[in-house]
Formats: C-alpha cells, sequence, structure tokens
C-alpha cells in the first residue's frame, strides 16, 4: 500500500525508479542489481549534484533564490496569504518595522471567522481593520463567507512554478504546481519588508504514486495512509514532498489537491506535482489560462528518498483520536473494535493527564459496531467541489435521521456553493437533512459544530488534535474527532452513524463538470494591489493593541522552568489553543491569558510571577543615578530569585547588584518535542509576552515554531545529551554569558540547573543560526531588529 525507500533514488524519464544502495550500485523496486549502463543515459546524467538539479523542487527554488548560492537560500515569494487570526499581528509588526506598502500581492481572508465562539464587536472590528489594510497598503481583502483561505488561494492566486507563503500551516497549492509554505506571521513580515526567507537547501521525497483507486477511496484515505507511514519516524521532516509517477494521471485535480493539503501533517516543508492536461484545464475553467505550465522531473532526477504509493490497495481509513497519524483502516476497525479504541482511550487519558476528565471511547460500541454522533465535511480538505458532489450522489433519496447523529457540509467557497445549487447537489443535500453552511474553517479549529461532551465526530478536515474541536477540559469537558474521508462519512451518516467504509456501499459518482463563476469575488472581493492609497486610515476597534516593548537579550539570564511537558509531541494548540481564544488574536496581552490553558492551567501564573521580577528588576537597572544603581532597594521576592544565581560555583560575583544589571529573569518551557500543528506564531510570542525567553526540547517538531520562536526573541535551545534529571518547575535554569555566546557563533553553552536537589551542569545546544537570527535574538525580537 505505502513503503518507504530511504536511501536515495534516482527516477528516469518519469516513471523508471531505481534505488540507489551506495555510491555505485542500483537496484530495482524488487531489489535485483542494475547496471547504469542498461538505464540509457548518459553517465553524466546519474551525477548525483547534477541529477538533484533535475526535480521540480530545485527548479523552484533555484528560480526563487535571490542569495547565488544554490545551498543557502534566499528566497523571495510571488504572493503572501493570511487569515483573519493572523494578519492583524502580520500588519501591526510590519507597520511598526516600517511598512510603507505591500509589495506583493497579499490576500487577506476571513475565514477564521470566530464571531459565533465569542461575543461583541471585537471579531468584525478585526475584519474592518483587514480592509483597511488593504486600502492603505495595497492588498486584497476577502470577505468572511467567500472563501476558506487555501481555496481562494488555489482558484485565483496559484500558478505553475510560481512560490507562495503564508501564515496557516496548510499552505500547499502543489498540485496545481506551486510550492506554497506555511509559516509564523513572523516570516511574512519579513517579504513584506521586502526581506528573504533563509533556509538551507532542504531535502527532496519523492512520491511516486502508481495505480488507480478503488471506489469508495478518496483523497483523505490516500493522505492519512502515507501519514501514517511518515509521520513517526520523521521521513519527510523539514523536506519537499514531490508528488511523481504515472498514478497522477489517474486522480481528478480536486483529489490530488485533497491528498497535496494533507501533507502539512507529514511535518514537511513544502509540496510539488508534476502537471498535466487536466490542471491545465484547471486553469482555464478558472479564467486562467496563463497561470498553467507543464511541471516534471528532467530525464535522470535523485531524490534523498521516496515513498511508494500503491494507489489501488489503498482502503477507506480513519485517524482516530487525538493525531492524523493514528491510522487505521475502517475496516481493520470494525473487525477489532474494542481492542483498539480501548488502546487508543489508554493513551488518550496519558495525553489528555487531567483526572477529572472521563474520556471513553469503548462507550461508542453498540452491539459490537462502533457509533458516532456527528459528521462534518468541511473546510481546505474536505469541502472541495468533487467531495459535496460525491457526498450528495450518497445521501440522495436517504435521511439523516431525527435523533442525535448530525451532519453538515461546508463549501470551501462561494462559487462551489453556487455551482452546488446550479446542478441540484445542494437540494439533494437540504433533502437528505445535511446542514449546508458557508465557506468557514471553524470546525477545523475549534469555533464551530463544537460536539456535545462525550461525543464522537468523525470529519474530513485537517486535523483532530485534542479540544482543536471546541470542548474545554477545564470545565470538565472532552470530545473526540476522528478524521475520515467525505464518502465514507457519507456512507456512515446514511447508516444512522454506525461507522461504514465508502468501499461497501454502491453509488455512481455523478458528472463532475464544473463551472467557475469569478464574478461573486468581484462583486465582494476588494483588490487594491499596485494601488496604495497611503492617505487612508487603519481603522482600530477596542481590542486591537500593540505588541508590549520587548528588551534585548541580556548578558546572563535566569530562567524559571514555567512547564514541564513530557507528551512525545506538543501541538501548537496545546501551546496556545485554538477556537474561540483565537478571537482575542489581536491583543497580546488578552491572548496570552490562554496561553497553555487546555495543557497546564497553571503556566500563565507561574509566568507572571517571575515577570513582575523582571519588570522590578529592568526599573532599577534603568534607576535615573549611578548610586541608585549601585544600592538598589530590592523587593525579597527578587533577591530571593537573585540569590540562585549565588549557588553556582564559580560565578564571578558574590554581589547582588553586580547580578541585577547583568542577568535578566524570565522563564522557559520544557517539552520533548514542541511545535507540531498550526503555523501560528502566538504559540510563541504569548510565551515572549509573558516573559518567556526560551524553549529547551529534545527535538523541535516543524520548522516553523522554532522560526517563530527566534522571530519573537526567543532562544530555541535543544539538550545535548538526555537529561540526568528531569525538570520540576521548581528548577531555575542560569545560562551565563548567554549574549557573548550568541555574538561568539557557539552553538554549545553550559547551563546550570539550580533545583531544590542542587545544582547540575546542563549542555544546551543552539545550531545552525543565521547571521539574522542571532540578531534578532540579540535585539529581543523581530520588531526590534527591524526597527534599529
Amino acid at each position: 500500500m505505502v513503503r518507504l525507500i530511504k536511501n536515495g533514488t534516482y527516477l528516469l524519464r518519469g516513471d523508471k525508479v531505481f534505488e540507489a544502495k551506495d555510491r555505485d550500485s542500483l537496484c530495482d523496486l524488487k531489489g535485483n542489481p542494475v547496471s547504469k549502463g542498461d538505464l540509457n543515459v548518459g553517465e553524466e546524467a546519474l551525477d548525483r549534484q547534477k541529477a538533484r538539479r533535475q526535480t521540480m523542487a530545485y527548479q523552484i527554488l533555484n528560480s526563487h533564490n535571490t542569495s547565488g548560492n544554490p545551498n543557502q537560500l534566499k528566497i523571495r515569494f510571488d504572493a503572501l496569504a493570511s487569515h483573519d487570526i493572523t494578519y492583524v499581528g502580520i500588519t501591526q509588526t510590519a507597520r511598526a518595522s516600517g511598512l510603507k506598502e505591500f509589495p506583493i500581492p497579499y490576500v487577506l481572508t476571513n475565514c477564521h471567522n470566530s464571531l459565533n465562539a465569542v461575543g461583541g464587536t471585537i471579531n468584525e472590528d478585526d475584519h474592518v481593520f483587514g480592509l483597511s489594510a488593504a486600502q492603505k497598503y495595497g492588498g486584497i481583502y476577502v470577505p468572511a463567507h467567500q472563501a476558506v483561505i487555501h481555496q481562494y488561494m488555489r482558484e485565483m492566486m496559484a500558478g505553475c512554478g510560481r512560490m507562495i507563503l503564508g501564515s496557516d500551516s496548510h499552505t500547499r497549492y502543489g498540485a496545481l504546481g506551486t510550492m506554497a509554505v506555511g509559516e509564523g506571521g513572523p516570516e511574512l513580515v519579513k517579504q513584506l519588508l521586502k526581506k528573504t526567507y533563509d533556509i538551507q537547501y532542504p531535502g527532496v521525497i519523492a512520491i511516486y504514486l502508481q495505480g488507480k483507486p478503488q471506489p469508495g477511496v478518496g483523497p483523505q484515505d490516500v493522505a492519512l495512509a502515507v501519514i501514517r507511514e511518515v509521520f513517526v519516524n520523521g521521513f519527510v521532516k523539514n523536506k519537499v514532498m514531490e508528488f511523481v509517477g504515472p498514478g497522477i494521471e489517474n486522480l481528478s485535480v480536486d483529489f490530488r489537491i485533497g491528498v497535496d493539503v494533507m501533507t502539512t501533517e507529514t511535518t514537511c516543508l513544502s509540496s510539488i506535482w508534476t502537471t498535466d492536461n487536466k490542471v491545465k484545464e484547471y486553469f482555464g475553467i478558472h479564467g486562467r489560462p496563463e497561470a498553467y505550465a507543464k511541471l516534471e522531473p528532467g530525464e535522470a532526477a535523485y531524490y534523498d528518498g521516496m515513498v511508494i504509493v500503491e494507489l489501488d490497495k489503498i482502503k477507506p481509513m480513519i485517524a482516530l483520536p487525538f493525531h492524523p497519524s493514528n491510522v487505521y483502516t475502517i475496516e481493520e476497525l470494525n473487525q477489532n473494535p474494542y481492542d483498539i479504541l480501548s488502546k487508543v482511550e489508554e493513551e488518550g487519558k496519558k495525553q489528555i493527564n487531567n483526572p477529572f476528565i472521563s474520556f471513553n471511547l469503548t462507550n461508542h460500541i453498540v452491539d459490537g459496531k462502533v457509533m458516532v454522533d456527528q459528521g462534518i465535511v468541511a473546510g481546505c480538505a474536505g469541502g472541495s467541489f468533487e467531495n459535496l458532489m460525491d457526498v450528495a450522489a450518497i445521501v440522495n433519496g436517504k435521511s439523516v435521521g431525527n435523533e442525535y447523529l448530525s451532519f453538515s457540509v461546508y463549501p470551501a467557497s462561494q462559487p462551489i456553493y453556487l455551482e452546488l445549487m446550479k446542478n441540484g447537489a445542494a437540494a439533494q443535500l437540504l433533502a437528505a437533512g445535511a446542514n449546508m453552511k458557508t465557506a468557514f474553517c471553524g470546525p477545523c479549529f475549534g469555533a464551530g459544530d463544537t460536539p456535545a461532551n462525550g461525543q464522537f465526530s468523525i470529519r474530513h478536515t485537517t486535523r483532530n488534535f485534542p479540544n482543536r474541536e471546541g470542548s474545554k477540559p477545564g470545565e470538565g469537558q472532552i470530545s473526540s474527532v476522528a478524521l475520515m474521508d467525505a464518502r465514507s462519512i457519507a456512507a456512515t451518516v446514511i447508516h444512522g452513524g454506525c461507522l461504514t467504509s465508502a468501499a461497501e456501499i454502491e453509488f455512481t459518482a455523478p458528472s463532475h463538470d464544473y463551472s467557475f463563476d469569478s464574478g461573486i469575488y468581484q462583486k465582494r472581493v476588494y483588490n487594491g494591489f499596485g494601488n496604495p492609497k497611503p492617505e487612508s486610515e487603519l481603522k482600530l476597534g477596542p481590542n486591537i493593541a500593540d505588541w508590549p516593548a520587548m528588551v534585548a537579550l541580556p548578558e546572563n539570564l535566569l530562567l524559571k522552568v514555567a512547564s514541564v511537558i513530557t507528551d512525545p509531541v506538543t501541538t501548537t494548540d496545546e501551546l496556545i489553543p485554538s477556537g474561540e481564544t483565537s478571537s482575542y488574536r489581536s491583543n497580546p496581552l488578552r491572548l496570552a491569558e490562554f496561553t497553555l490553558s487546555r495543557k497546564d492551567p497553571q503556566y500563565v501564573g507561574r509566568a507572571k510571577a517571575v515577570q513582575v521580577l523582571e519588570k522590578e528588576r529592568e526599573n532599577l537597572v534603568q534607576a535615573e543615578s549611578a548610586e541608585s544603581r549601585r544600592a538598589p532597594v530590592l523587593s525579597e521576592a527578587l533577591q530571593e530569585a537573585l540569590k540562585q544565581v549565588l549557588k553556582v560555583k564559580g560565578f564571578e560575583t558574590k554581589d547582588l547588584s553586580d547580578i541585577l544589571a547583568s542577568t535578566g529573569i524570565g522563564t522557559v518551557i520544557y517539552a520533548i518535542k514542541p511545535g507540531d500543528g498550526s503555523a501560528r506564531e502566538q504559540a510563541a510570542s504569548c510565551q515572549k509576552v509573558l516573559g518567556g525567553w526560551a524553549n529547551i526540547s529534545q527535538e523541535y517538531a516543524t520548522k516553523r515554531y522554532r522560526s517563530n520562536l527566534i522571530n519573537w526573541g526567543m532562544l530555541p535551545f535543544t539538550l545535548k545529551n538526555a537529561l540526568d534529571e528531569p525538570f520540576s518547575t521548581e528548577d531555575y535554569v542560569f545560562i551565563p554569558g548567554i549574549r557573548q555566546s550568541i555574538l561568539d557563533g557557539e552553538e554549545t553553552m553550559t547551563a546550570q540547573v539550580i533545583s531544590p536537589k542542587g545544582v547540575y551542569e546542563l549542555k544546551l545546544e543552539l545550531k545552525g543560526l543565521t547571521s539574522d537570527e542571532k540578531e534578532i535574538i540579540l535585539k529581543g525580537s523581530l520588531i526590534n531588529y527591524y526597527s534599529r
């Protein structure tokens, strides 16, 4: 079904694969040795460095690289995209850093419209701000309910050979020949200020598709099958997934898009697909034929590894709570529901770690069958035209029923909605009892269709992290989400909520002829690119606040451990919840109150207590007279904190005044592998707003989270060795000479852990910082860096 080749591989003429066992020997997919002379390509073509340059990824990255060094990329993107959780903060940061106008097309969408979660004017105030920013700086503003961010970008902005940067992790348009990257907002700020996206040239992994999907198998099934094989082992982490092979021609463009958008859940950097006449037709339908170009690898392309996907062997899949990689076939779950759900329950209870929460999946087994309470097809993954056409065909003439089961569909854009109305599919859905709603990402990030406590929801959306569906464990709430393809969700719905694979039912897939009406956007979307109006004013609602001042990195750091997270992976949703908290997205101080609220509710209080001491320290250091600096009056709490440094043997001074002047006080979070999931930079900025200076981890789940830490002036430490003693929230970490270490480019530094058990040494690593990243950390934040 899905097989990994961990050695380098050659792809010849787009369809022949050979594994490079070592420098000189090749074999075919059956393991048979192959002579290079039998391949009918020159020896020079098989040179690895030359063949690396024959990938589509290399061609696109190289054409957007401004550094002149193909190994150290400085990328300028063709367009940017943000939704209403992030665009206010991005614009405010860029504005504070000297923004005059948007230099490239910047699309501001409003698909994370959170009005249904929190009342008042704050939600619509942000939208008014977004339109005023588009007018002032020359942007493109897509009003709420018109389109989810990624569907608009597919329909109106993607193009073969282009690159797009978005402040949402699912910024993926590879199926349309566009290399797209999801990053935190500060990376978009850099582009708005005509700076670059700086990365080392990434690894490239081929995703080789062959065969044709069986009836009932949809794009989510293929995506989940791949995610299951590559997430845990990090096979494609921070790499580009390049989709190739003869199976692509057997997939519609909507099907390809549905697979592509889920590549984010593999932790890859980006994706790109070969293009063909189907993609050409797509751009023609959308009125942009000039956006098409044929993309394919060169005659002999070399990849750092390969994923073989046999499309004809994939079955309908389900990703059980609480991660898209927790995947089984629906068939095997239905054959053994108690053992599988009991295992998921046990793992889920460990992850939730809340004795007041009753997490129970096995009670959804009734007479040996798994029963669900809710079905959702929505967003950038589920709300495509073809998905909803197939769903309509499956439920046509059937009934959702009048008991606990509910079913909702969200077309991904108004043009899709209009077409479903014109061809009668919308009527079929409504007649069956489905709820049809407008374009909205709510079910995906916890601001819409939150199930009742204890309920089990199946969704064709992107994620099923804990509480992402909107439940609040602090108030005794828990519900569960499993990811499935739209077709199997519809099959389950017509069977009264009894979990059913679409492969088990008979339905005729309807014609997918599609007519795109761009008039909807022409009537509602504001397109001011190239026509900024600097004289116009930004409209700032009462909840839109500037970023608080951030200080430069001090000479030394004394960090209180404010949270210890020992889960194998920590998502950004756990670091800062989505859902209704996102309504405070434009007020850094109010949003920060929710930091770790569903994972470690005591974190905010601990961080604030330390922040009070740092504010006192800063005020004393800034006192006007040298005499007052020499003899400051310290509170008992500040004295107690600074005295922690005196416990470190060999530290040069025992004078609290010297420690006061040279040592910043802040907090640090320890997590084994933080940062999986969303690109929202608030996961880092909220920590910084509360006085955070660092994270310590074994590794970072994604590049984007590590970049967010750096852009907010935080130190992304990793451990050189395993901990001798586990951290506790009673511990301090003292890092002497940290500022000089950054200036000197040191990648390993010695810290001291000061715990109730004693003092011990800790080796921290800070590898691979660019010169700009070092300067950002030294200045204390990206805002400070640019405001210099």
